[in-house]
């Protein structure tokens, strides 16, 4: 699959709004492949579609247990305990800095095929899921630093 090009931090495509996934086909298959590729190659932990140039509700992200797919996520629980992350991105220009995070966050999405999940999570993951679809809404991890 072809590697895309990383949208540069400082692009204003980052400060917009994905658009919900409706159709779930070939395109964005190919879309997934790519972003898989794509993050591989950056040697990261998290990729949004707007990474790639894409506006749509997409978000994969690297896990011990291999590359989870999340199509049109939200994130429906939060613990109340905080975590402090470093974080950074794959966005070329990309700062790096501490942000506190939940502890824990649950997920609701879809899969590739559009058939519902969720997904739970605690520490590293669980500030990769949240920065990630905090991406979904036009909102960079740079917002936060504390």
């Amino acid at each position: 699959m072809p590697i895309r090009n990383l949208t540069p931090f400082h692009d204003p495509l980052f400060r917009k709004t994905s658009k919900p996934v409706v159709k779930f086909d070939d395109r964005l298959f190919a879309l997934l492949d790519d972003m898989h590729d794509t993050l591989k190659r950056a040697n990261g932990y998290g990729c949004a579609a707007v990474h790639v140039g894409i506006l749509r509700r997409v978000v994969i992200v690297h896990d011990a247990s291999g590359i989870i797919e999340l199509i049109n996520p939200t994130i429906t629980k939060t613990s109340t305990a905080t975590q402090r992350v470093q974080e950074g991105s794959i966005a070329p220009g990309a700062p790096r800095g501490h942000v506190l995070r939940p502890t824990h966050v649950t997920v609701t999405a879809q899969d590739r095929h559009g058939n519902p999940i969720i997904i739970t999570s605690e520490g590293f993951l669980a500030a990769t899921l949240c920065h990630e679809i905090d991406h979904l809404d036009g909102i960079l991890f740079s917002d936060k630093l504390i």
